[in-house]
C-alpha cells in the first residue's frame, strides 16, 4: 500500500513521539485506533476551567509538583530567581480588577492557582523580536528556547507574570533542593539566559494525555481542573462554563485569557 505525503508526515511526527515513550507510529495509525489513542490533538482553542470552590492547598501543591517534575523546573530556594510554570497567588493580587470590599471572605482570603493564560490575543507574542514565543493554531502560546535571546520583552509584555527568566543554569540548582534533577529525562532542560513558562503540556497533548496539573488535581477530586476545546459547544469546558459563574484575569486588557476560575 502506498503512503502519500500527508501520511508520511504524520508517521514521521508520531515516530518522534514514539521515541519519547509513546506508542509506535504504525500502531497509532492502525485503523480505528488513531482517534482513541490521540483524543486531544484535534482541539481548536484549548482552555482550562479551575473550580476554586473546592480547591485546597493540598491540590494546588500536587498540581505544582506534578508540573515542575514533568518539565524539569528546579527549586532554587530564592524568590528572586524563582522559576515557575504554575503557582499560587492571593485573590487581591491575582484579580485586582475584581477586588471590592464586599467580596465573600472565602474568596477574598483564598489563594488562587495561576499559570499562563494562553490568551487569544497574547501581547507577549507581539513584542518578541525573534519569534521565540508564538501562538499555535489551537491557541497554545509556545516557547522556543533555542531562539530566545533573553531580551525579556515577553516578560514585560505579559500582564500576568506568567514567565520566568533563567538567571542561572537550571542544571546547577542546589542539589539539596533538587536531589534527582532532572526528574524527567524525556523533557529538555533549559539553559541560562532564556525565558520559560507553561505550555499547557503540549508534549502530553501530542500523546493524547491531559496536562500534568489536570491529571494530578483530578486524582484527588474529580473535575477540579477541566481541560478541553473552547471552540466545541459540547466540550467539557463549555458545559462547565454554562453551568457555573467564572471569572478570568484582567479581561479589561483585551487579551482574552483562556483560563477560567469558577468561584
Amino acid at each position: 500500500m502506498g503512503v502519500d505525503r500527508r501520511q508520511f508526515l504524520k508517521i514521521a511526527g508520531l515516530s518522534a513521539l514514539a521515541g519519547l515513550g509513546a506508542k509506535s507510529a504504525f500502531e497509532l495509525l492502525a485503523p480505528g485506533k488513531v482517534e482513541a489513542a490521540l483524543p486531544l490533538m484535534e482541539g481548536k482553542r484549548w482552555a482550562m476551567v479551575i473550580d476554586m470552590r473546592r480547591m485546597t492547598e493540598e491540590i494546588m501543591k500536587k498540581c505544582r509538583e506534578a508540573c515542575h517534575q514533568v518539565h524539569n523546573v528546579p527549586e532554587f530556594g530564592d524568590p528572586k530567581v524563582e522559576i515557575k510554570w504554575i503557582w499560587e497567588e492571593e485573590f487581591g493580587h491575582a484579580f485586582p480588577d475584581q477586588e471590592h470590599e464586599y467580596v465573600a471572605d472565602d474568596v477574598k482570603h483564598k489563594d488562587f492557582l495561576l499559570l499562563c493564560n494562553h490568551c487569544s490575543n497574547p501581547p507577549c507574542c507581539r513584542v518578541c523580536p525573534t519569534g521565540a514565543t508564538w501562538q499555535r493554531e489551537d491557541g497554545i502560546v509556545m516557547m522556543d528556547w533555542h531562539r530566545c535571546i533573553g531580551c525579556r520583552f515577553c516578560m514585560a509584555g505579559c500582564p500576568y507574570g506568567s514567565r520566568s527568566f533563567n538567571w542561572g543554569d537550571p542544571r546547577l540548582a542546589p542539589k539539596d533542593l533538587n536531589p534527582d534533577f532532572p526528574t524527567n529525562p524525556e523533557f529538555p532542560t533549559r539553559s541560562k539566559g532564556v525565558v520559560e513558562k507553561c505550555t499547557f503540556c503540549d508534549e502530553r497533548l501530542a500523546k493524547g494525555q491531559l496536562p500534568a496539573c489536570v491529571e494530578a488535581a483530578n486524582k484527588i477530586k474529580k473535575d477540579m481542573l477541566i481541560f478541553g476545546d473552547l471552540a466545541d459547544p459540547e466540550s467539557n469546558v463549555r458545559q462547565a462554563l454554562r453551568k457555573h459563574f467564572a471569572i478570568r484575569r484582567k479581561t479589561e486588557l483585551g487579551t482574552s485569557p483562556n483560563v477560567y476560575y469558577i468561584i
